[in-house]
């Protein structure tokens, strides 16, 4: 089974004043995390912003990291998704063309709501088309869809789902441990009750604030891994700041201001403000 790396940066997708995709900005705050010690980023997938994009700049995307100026050594997970079966397969195949794509992040559509069957269905298609190592991402807040525990069950038989991102109930994590490989992933993307999401048996981090503070993240999560507890107040006042409001304006503005990179804002209606 494919080993991932714990600690991952969700990344979020910049776009130009006009609402259009910008490639080069989102890749220069890629090399930007990996400069400072980011092992692995997820691109078009945790932040949201991945369903505001059509196939076309998803594929876009996903081909332009193939030439990118980004370490070797950095994993590159690669969020897919859609509404539509046919879209979320199209965007598979183009990723399986990419050989600097280790892995996906494989989200349920939401709002349509399908049977449980049906979305077992609809991760074989595209697994079947992405080749790659995958991990699911179960959202239900999100969604409006679950994913049962006994469809995971089936689902973990397949060679290449090598771990779960588990945004429902946390509770479940314990028994999601006696269903699993000892080293199959558990991602938790929450990070205000970090220290009781490990004890639960989440085991890998995928974090929307470490885009803005890699070390520090990178770090807090490494030592509760290994059992420790500490924890920098700053930090703590900074992820206060950072969930109190729209978090990916937050993040883009920040981004903007730190890094001289152009992230713009969150498609409307993320980021509508009153000037």
């Amino acid at each position: 089974m494919t080993k991932l790396q714990p600690f991952q940066v969700a990344v979020p997708t910049a776009f130009n004043a006009d609402e259009s995709l910008n490639v080069d900005a989102t890749i220069a705050h890629i090399r930007y995390l990996a400069h400072h010690g980011v092992d692995s980023v997820l691109v078009s997938g945790s932040t949201g912003e991945q369903h505001s994009m059509t196939l076309t700049e998803k594929q876009t995307l996903a081909a332009a990291l193939e030439h990118a100026e980004l370490p070797p050594a950095l994993e590159i997970i690669f969020g897919v998704a859609s509404i539509r079966q046919h879209e979320a397969v199209a965007l598979a195949a183009t990723v399986a063309q990419q050989h600097r794509i280790n892995g996906i992040l494989l989200g349920f559509p939401p709002y349509i709501l399908p049977t449980q069957q049906e979305a077992s269905n609809y991760v074989q298609a595209i697994i079947a088309a992405a080749e790659r190592p995958t991990i699911l991402y179960n959202n239900p807040h999100r969604t409006g869809f679950n994913l049962e525990l006994t469809t995971l069950r089936q689902l973990v038989r397949l060679p290449q789902v090598v771990g779960i991102k588990e945004a429902g109930d946390p509770k479940r994590v314990p028994t999601i441990r006696t269903l699993v490989p000892d080293d199959f992933a558990i991602y938790t993307g929450s990070e205000l009750d970090l220290p009781h999401r490990v004890e639960l048996g989440y085991d890998h981090l995928s974090s929307i604030s470490a885009n803005l503070y890699p070390e520090a993240m990178g770090a807090w999560f490494t030592a509760l891994r290994h059992g420790g507890q500490a924890f920098d107040p700053l930090l703590q006042r900074e992820l206060s700041a950072l969930h109190s409001g729209s978090v990916l304006t937050f993040v883009k503005e920040r981004i903007s201001a730190q890094e001289g990179i152009a992230m713009g804002r969150p498609r409307g209606p993320l980021g509508n403000f009153v000037e």
